[in-house]
């Protein structure tokens, strides 16, 4: 029989987006970019550490002989007049049900389909696997590397969410597609909020506001002013691309913001406890951050806002007694941010001990008062 062909049959009944297939060569294209980002510190804590494993399809696989690579859109149309007051901004890979959930979930039933004509082992991940997915992706033919580094298929832009089955089948492998690219266009560098768009296919992660709002290391001051409303997330450079205005519109309503509306609940987020928090929002891919670091951007947030009114929330939250150091520090710097006058006289009376002190004195010189 026809593997292949049975495959993307049954990828369409599951309502795969896009399905493509490559060899199990080394990812050997990438490696010298993986060298120079690690080489100006640009490796992130998220990343796996070991080059090899990252490029190497038979160390994951060892009878690995063919890549299965599968993308579903998410490029979801939603508007909903919406009161934004206190209310943080949600990227659109975190709308609706957690892509890895959904994304895991299509290909165990593809493998389950697979199984039933023919006998392999394989290995599945979406976006959590050691192996470079986008470059699966652009080895597969699924689309091509936008100057934001995302990957841009033609016919569904680049809000795509990834996946790849790792199989010991030998499948005809489809190939890069060329002659696609950006050309001259360069919206997205000239978008990004906190240049994290270096120069044309250069990201640097540690000023990428997605990355910010999902690192547990400290934010530098100059950053959380960049960082706008974003809570998780951020959308802008993919927003601004001319490839997404003319996306085909994904059918794929598990990404239908239904439980969020695009917006996470401020207030809510600093009532609910931890395990409220799993029940309420633990279906959100954005989820897996945890509820502090949520809290942290949110705090951040209510800074960038400027809004009076979002003082005496601050003010509030300053005087409980389970907000330890490392949300009363960015409190701090919101309160400033908002009113260097009034944050001066609220933090004055915050202070809990010797940390908090070190922390309002660097403030104090930041904003220069």
């Amino acid at each position: 029989m026809n593997i292949k062909k049975y495959i993307m049959d049954k990828s369409k009944e599951l309502n795969i987006d896009m399905i493509r297939f490559t060899d199990s060569s080394p990812l050997v294209d990438i490696k010298d970019f993986i060298m120079e980002r690690k080489n100006l510190g640009y490796s992130t804590e998220f990343e796996e550490k070991d080059i090899e494993r990252r490029i190497n399809p038979k160390i994951i696989l060892l009878d690995c002989k063919s890549i299965i690579a599968i993308a579903l859109s998410y490029n979801i149309k939603y508007n909903e007049n919406l009161n934004t007051d206190l209310k943080g901004k949600l990227s659109r890979c975190s709308w609706g049900l957690d892509y890895h959930k959904v994304l895991n979930n299509k290909m165990k039933k593809l493998i389950e389909e697979m199984e039933k004509k023919v006998k392999f082992n394989y290995s599945y991940f979406a976006d959590t696997g050691p192996l470079v997915d986008r470059e699966i992706a652009k080895k597969s033919g699924l689309g091509y590397y936008g100057k934001n580094c995302t990957i841009i298929n033609e016919k569904f832009g680049s809000f795509i969410f990834l996946g790849y089955i790792l199989t010991d089948l030998d499948i005809e492998e489809d190939g890069i597609i060329e002659g696609y690219n950006c050309g001259e266009c360069n919206l997205c560098l000239k978008a990004c909020p906190t240049g994290a768009l270096e120069a044309p296919y250069r990201l640097n992660p540690k000023k990428c506001i997605s990355y910010l709002t999902q690192t547990k290391g400290d934010i530098p001051y100059e950053q959380r002013k960049k960082m706008g409303i974003n809570v998780y997330g951020c959308d802008v450079c993919q927003l601004v691309c001319p490839k997404n205005k003319y996306a085909e519109e994904s059918s794929n309503k598990e990404f239908l913001p239904l439980r969020t509306k695009g917006y996470i609940d401020i207030k809510e987020l600093f009532k609910i406890s931890n395990r409220e928090f799993k029940n309420e929002y633990g279906n959100m891919a954005g989820s897996w951050v945890g509820r502090n670091t949520l809290r942290r951007n949110a705090i951040i947030a209510l800074g960038n806002m400027k809004k009076g009114e979002n003082v005496s929330f601050l003010k509030e939250l300053l005087s409980l007694n389970n907000i330890d150091f490392n949300l009363r520090k960015y409190i701090y710097w919101s309160l400033l941010n908002i009113d260097k006058k009034l944050g001066k006289e609220i933090i004055g009376d915050g202070i809990k001990d010797r940390i908090d002190i070190d922390e309002i004195e660097k403030l104090l010189r930041y904003f220069k008062i």
